[in-house]
Formats: C-alpha cells, structure tokens, sequence
C-alpha cells in the first residue's frame, strides 16, 4: 500500500494538474451547455442523448489522459507502423458503402459502424501528430536535404488529400498547420520558408480554380461581400452572431426560451454563440481565457521535453488545438467560412471530444516521462 501511495504521490506531482482543470472546466461547461440547449429545445435534433454522450465522451477522455501519461510516450510513437495504417484505412473506408454525409454537412467524413458513429479524421490527426513528429526527429539531421524534405512533404500530403477528398477542407487545413507547426520548430532552412512563402499564392489560385467546389467559394465570397445572401449562405453566422450578441454583457441565463435565438448548430459548431447567449460577453471571455490557456500550456509543455519527440508532439498538438480554435471562433465572428470545425472540449461530438483527450494524455506523457526511466516508478536521472 505504501508503495502505490508513493507511486500516486509522484504522478500527481509529475502530472500538468493545471492543464488538466482546464480542459475539465471547459468538458464541464460544454455538458452544461448542451443539458441547457436540451431542456429549452431550441434545436430540434438536440435531445438529452447529446447531453449524456458528451458527458461519457468527457469521462472515458479523462481516464485515457491519465493511462496515457502512464505509458512512455516514446513507446508508443513507435509503434505508428500499427496505428497510422489503421487510422488511414478508417478514412478510407468513408469513400466505400459504410461511409455516409451527415445531415447538413458537407463532407462524407463518417462512418456507422454497428450503430456506433465515428468519423476517423480525428484519429488521422492523432496518428500524424505521431508518425510524423517521429519522422521529423529521425531525420531531423537531414531533413534539409531536398529528398528527406520531399519526403516530410508527402507524408503531410497523404492526409491532407484523403481529407480534402472527403470534402472536409476544414480538417485538411488543420493538418497543415499541425505540418507547418512541427517544421517550424525543427531545423527547417530558411529557404524551405522562403519557397513556401512564395508558393502559397499560386496554390491557392490553384485551389480555387481546380479544387473547391462552387459551393466552398460561395462562402468565401460571402465574406469579403457580406450582405449578398443573407438567406441562404449567411444565414447560419447571422444567426450565430445575433445570438452572441443577445447575451449582452451578463446573458440571459441557462434556462427559459423568451427572447433566445435559435442557431441550427449552436450545440456544434456554433456553441461559441450559445455561451455568449446564457452566459453573456462575461462568459464567452472566460472560455476564450480557458481556450487560450489550453493552447499555451499545450506549447509551454514542449520547454519540459528531453527529446526531440517529444518536443514535436506537444507542438503538433498545439498546432491542431490553435486551428481549431481560431477557424471555428472566426466561424461565429464571421471572418471565417463554415467548414465544420468544432471547438476543443466544448462542441459536442463524442469522436472528437475523446481525440482531444487523447491528445492531452500524450502532451502530459511528455511532460511524466522527461527522464530515462518513468520518474512515478523508478528513481533515475535525466536524458543527456
């Protein structure tokens, strides 16, 4: 008994305790949220299954963060020979007969397995935070030389393009910045950046052109041209932001229907409006406090790494949590084009609630097991 104690003693204290509150307010708060949207039916297809699903979601998430940070996380990127092959092979399984478009959305980017929904983007990006943060600290040495960086370059490609396939552009551009986090911080030559610099225009003349659909370009267009449609593609960030300005400065609290306004999404993707609404300008600047907590702590965890594993994986993740957050809060502010991305721990989705937990489980694995031995079980010096 003595022993365990110890044991618990020492993960408690190895393990990022603040990181975690963080992420739990906000799962708390998203429970809250959709318990509320449920109880004043202001969506239709909200009912309190999501409200339960999201709470399961949350909890089953905060036991894989602590088993986890149990587990070296420099065992289990090396096993992206079994886990990235799965994760691709899930993804493509959506272009067969199991893959469906859900209601409203644009992308066929899920599957219905034995009644059970999963959409295996989210898993993609686990596994290319991994496998790729393990090929940048390998070839690390060389990856300046045109064909390692040819070859960094194709391992990004390979999801960006399943993704994109799918239709979910939104996916496909947070796998560029989780790609172009981990580049920065390794040894990348400055004429890699200069070249990227210059060839990003000419993608996206390209991508307009040759990729997005008339329906993607639409939405573009109505932002730089606001006002153009505003009942048919603006409709829903109208809405979102009549929303969050009706909360004005306190909200007009959690429960009761009089005077709310009704967002088609405001328990997904559009549940930012939903928190200024109930809770008001007040609320929507404590989630946007926990929000940007999460992703600092997620990169200042990289500073505690030994490795250059390690390191990358904290970075990815930073990456992939900043892009959510920046392209789904822009979403509500109307800066940003609809793309179906949801918001960390707060959207409801029991597939990506669990992902982001997972992530965190491997940020925290990085910061217990900065020593050769686990420092919960074993007494043992730093890594050179």
């Amino acid at each position: 008994m003595k022993e365990i104690l110890s044991a618990l003693k020492k993960y408690i204290v190895s393990t990022d305790k603040m990181l975690l509150l963080a992420i739990m307010a906000c799962s708390t708060i998203s429970c809250i949220m959709l318990y509320s949207i449920a109880a004043n039916g202001l969506v239709d297809k909200v009912d309190y299954g999501d409200f339960r699903t999201q709470l399961v979601a949350s909890c089953l998430g905060l036991g894989v963060v602590v088993v986890l940070s149990v587990i070296d996380y420099n065992r289990i990127i090396r096993l992206w020979w079994l886990y990235a092959p799965i994760a691709v092979g899930l993804v493509l399984l959506t272009f067969t007969s199991l893959g469906y478009r859900r209601a409203g959305a644009d992308d066929q980017a899920w599957l219905s397995i034995a009644g059970f929904q999963l959409q295996p983007s989210e898993l993609l990006k686990l596994a290319f935070i991994l496998s790729f943060s393990y090929h940048v600290a390998k070839d690390e040495e060389n990856m300046n030389k045109f064909s390692h960086m040819c070859l960094l370059c194709l391992h990004a490609l390979v999801p960006i393009m399943l993704v994109a396939l799918q239709g979910d552009y939104g996916t496909a551009i947070v796998f560029v910045f989780i790609f172009s986090a981990i580049m920065l911080t390794a040894r990348i030559a400055l004429r890699y950046i200069i070249a990227a610099a210059i060839a990003i225009p000419a993608l996206c003349i390209v991508a307009w052109n040759f990729l997005l659909s008339e329906m993607h370009k639409a939405r573009i267009l109505v932002l730089i041209h606001p006002g153009t449609d505003p009942l048919g593609l603006e409709y829903q960030q109208d809405l979102g932001l009549a929303a969050l300005a009706n909360g004005g400065i306190f909200g007009k609290g959690l429960f009761g229907t009089e005077g709310y306004v009704s967002v088609p999404e405001m328990h997904n993707d559009l549940i930012f409006s939903y928190i200024g609404q109930v809770w008001g300008l007040i609320g929507a600047l404590l989630v946007l406090a926990l929000l940007t907590f999460i992703v600092l702590r997620t990169l200042t965890n990289m500073l505690k790494c030994k490795n250059a594993q390690g390191r990358f994986i904290c970075v990815g993740t930073f990456g992939m949590f900043f892009a959510h957050c920046l392209i789904n809060i822009g979403m509500v502010l109307k800066f940003m084009p609809v793309i179906g991305v949801p918001l960390p721990f707060l959207s409801a989705g029991g597939t990506a609630v669990v992902c982001m937990y997972v992530a965190v489980g491997l940020v925290n694995s990085t910061r217990c097991h900065n020593t050769r031995k686990y420092r919960v079980f074993y007494d043992a010096e730093p890594e050179e």
